[in-house]
């Protein structure tokens, strides 16, 4: 695992993604965080899009635990300054030291522009970003910036995570776009990827629970752009997406099944690889999934 990076933080090598747990008040959240702790998965990684604030939503998740990392999945740049971000880090990494990884990105345009912002050159006004991040000044008790990872899809995002952060956290991702990836990064950044896994008995039963996780994210552009630029057409986009995208994409069957197609991910170049749990119910923590796959967390 690339860990040179990460400043000392251990993620393991299975992390979880909770975006089913952004409805659920925190009270809950924090039961979902410890029995992922107790069941020895490594990073709970988080969203911040119209959910919780993203330091806010960490703290919870870290006061909540004792040793779970935590990382943001992504926090937004353009809902604040640079300084705000880095401070906000800087806040987290010194209360829980060894605990906090800053995952950051230039979201999407309908998110962005929801909130009265203009998204335009995401590339520029992320290298911009990163430098206000640095210059930022700080009053607090002596903290380092934590561990920053970028939300990267396009070869220049990618390039840009090799050259100025912790590494990458592609989201919506298929295993050759993650062989990719770690292509452009080299070896050194630490390199996390999204992967929904649906337990279900055969392809029908998991696309009538996937189907809702493929066909949003078929809504954005960003995640479009990057599927036709790495190869597929747009046929295969037309929401709810084809079979062969899918199964590029998800993860699904039981435990083996999808525990295979975790090994494709490390074996194409990743690090940790971040379940991103779909139910059937998704208004529901999925504790079932949570739990029936936590050989995965305790095997890598």
């Amino acid at each position: 695992m690339s860990l040179k990076r990460l400043q000392g933080i251990e993620p393991g090598r299975i992390g979880l993604f909770a975006g089913p747990l952004n409805s659920q008040p925190a009270a809950i959240q924090r039961e979902f965080a410890r029995e992922m702790e107790r069941l020895g998965y490594g990073t709970l990684w988080y969203g911040e899009a119209l959910a919780r604030e993203a330091f806010a939503q960490g703290a919870i998740y870290l006061a909540a635990t004792e040793r779970l990392v935590v990382a943001s999945g992504i926090a937004n740049i353009w809902v604040r300054d640079g300084a705000a971000m880095a401070n906000g880090g800087r806040t987290l990494a010194e209360a829980w030291p060894g605990r906090f990884i800053l995952g950051i990105g230039v979201s999407h345009a309908p998110l962005v522009e929801l909130r009265g912002h203009d998204y335009e050159r995401p590339y520029t006004a992320m290298g911009e970003y990163l430098d206000a991040m640095e210059a930022a000044p700080w009053r607090g008790p002596e903290a380092p910036l934590p561990p920053i990872v970028l939300a990267a899809l396009g070869p220049k995002m990618v390039g840009l995570a090799d050259e100025r952060a912790a590494g990458a956290y592609p989201y919506f991702t298929t295993t050759n776009h993650v062989r990719e990836v770690r292509r452009i990064l080299g070896s050194e950044p630490f390199l996390a990827v999204d992967l929904p896994a649906v337990m279900a008995g055969d392809l029908a039963a998991a696309r009538a629970i996937g189907n809702r996780h493929l066909g949003f994210y078929l809504g954005s552009v960003n995640y479009r752009n990057n599927l036709l630029r790495t190869g597929w057409s747009e046929a295969d986009l037309e929401t709810p997406g084809s079979d062969a995208l899918f199964e590029a994409i998800v993860a699904w069957g039981d435990l083996d099944r999808i525990g295979d197609k975790v090994r494709e991910r490390f074996e194409a170049g990743a690090d940790q690889v971040v379940l991103n749990l779909v139910a059937a119910d998704p208004s529901a923590p999925p504790l079932a999934e949570l739990r029936a796959l936590a050989p995965l967390a305790r095997k890598t």
